[in-house]
């Protein structure tokens, strides 16, 4: 009976002590209060015992102070720890350095302050500022990635952002509409890096409601239009959409200023461009997009890309879609599988966000095997994408 009580006394302690953190964390008087009982211990520590405890020991409060304090109750720690560290100090021996330590203490505070005053601008103290850019990328990761497809087909994306960046201007965005419509759109915003990341964030949402919401064909207009409303000043984005048949491997391709498509037919082994003429999404009012069709037949592969993977300071996209191509060609005999990946690191710019999306329809569902035909040069492909380039400039 007595070690039923003992457990349970022992619960009731452990509660309360769980419901007393809690509360600590919550409630930011009592850090503030808290910390500033451990700035005068550590001094008067500091103070009377100067062969152990050094006096830089102050600093640790500080940062505490930085990283769960509010801005105002920072400042108030801070001024007590500059005063009570130059005070510890001055009473320490002669001969030991005084100066060198209240400046670096100085500094260390005004470094503390400059992040905090940062963070406050956002509404939020410590590291809780970090942990929503973490949670934001995640989201963006996770929405750009594709849905399970039923056998016999195999969908890959692989995104790289310039500089190694988190955030990446360039996002997917996928579906499964009514069970066999896979719907993908690539969708690469102005700028680049970190830079054009926060507006990527915005869009992947946007773009991701919209898309199996709405008609296939509305989705570029109803992109546009959402895009205009945010009264960007010179940014846009170019999208590049497309929309396939699970069933019969009839698909779709509708382009917004954005490099074409390019399919792979096993059957005759050429590489061709899928073009579909559409301006830049957020420059006009009422935007009119052409359709591209065809039909994925075994074997057959569709390559959807970002103008990072094709084009640089020093190559055209003309030349860049043939060196795409033929380094796909390399893939062939393995079905394609880890494409996506390879491609983005073999090809994709250095100084530009890189993203590619490789849908295939395998020739065997069990065991993916070379197409029948091997490939050939594409002879067309330098002349579109020169074509492509010059509709771009004129844009």
């Amino acid at each position: 009976m007595s070690s039923g009580a003992d457990f349970a006394g022992l619960h009731r302690v452990r509660r309360q002590a769980r419901s007393t953190v809690r509360h600590a964390r919550q409630s930011h008087l009592l850090t503030f209060v808290g910390l500033l009982a451990l700035t005068i211990t550590l001094g008067a520590a500091a103070l009377s015992m100067p062969s152990f405890i050094p006096t830089s020991i102050l600093i640790i409060p500080l940062l505490l102070g930085g990283l769960l304090l509010r801005f105002r109750p920072l400042v108030t720690l801070t001024l007590l720890t500059l005063v009570l560290g130059s005070y510890v100090v001055s009473e320490r021996a002669q001969g030991l350095p005084k100066t060198g330590f209240v400046v670096t203490l100085g500094v260390a505070a005004w470094i503390v302050l400059a992040g905090a005053k940062v963070r406050s601008r956002l509404g939020v103290q410590g590291t809780r500022g970090e942990s929503m850019l973490i949670e934001l990328r995640d989201t963006l990761t996770a929405q750009g990635e594709l849905p399970r497809l039923p056998a016999g087909w195999r969908a890959e994306v692989a995104i790289r952002s310039a500089g190694g960046a988190s955030f990446s201007g360039d996002f997917v965005v996928s579906t499964i509409r009514d069970g066999e419509l896979l719907e993908v759109a690539l969708v690469d915003v102005s700028g680049k890096g970190i830079d054009a990341g926060t507006r990527a964030l915005l869009l992947s949402g946007a773009f991701g409601g919209l898309l199996g919401v709405v008609p296939v064909e509305e989705f570029l207009p109803a992109a546009n239009h959402y895009l205009r409303r945010q009264d960007w000043d010179d940014d846009f984005a170019t999208v590049v959409q497309v929309a396939v048949n699970l069933a019969t491997g009839d698909f779709e391709v509708r382009t917004a200023g954005h490099p074409p498509a390019i399919l792979f037919d096993s059957w005759s082994g050429r590489w061709q461009t899928r073009d579909a003429e559409g301006p830049l999404l957020g420059l006009v009012e009422i935007p009119e997009f052409t359709v591209n069709k065809g039909t994925l037949r075994q074997g057959d592969a569709l390559f959807l890309y970002s103008d990072g993977m094709v084009e640089t300071p020093h190559r055209e996209i003309g030349q860049g879609m043939d060196r795409l191509a033929g380094h796909a060609e390399r893939l062939i005999a393995k079905g394609f599988k880890g494409a996506a990946q390879e491609l983005v690191v073999q090809i994709g710019g250095r100084g530009d966000d890189s993203a590619i999306v490789v849908i295939h329809r395998q020739m065997n569902p069990a065991d993916p095997v070379t197409p029948p035909c091997l490939p050939t040069l594409r002879p067309t492909l330098r002349r579109r994408g020169h074509a492509l380039l010059r509709t771009l400039h004129r844009t």
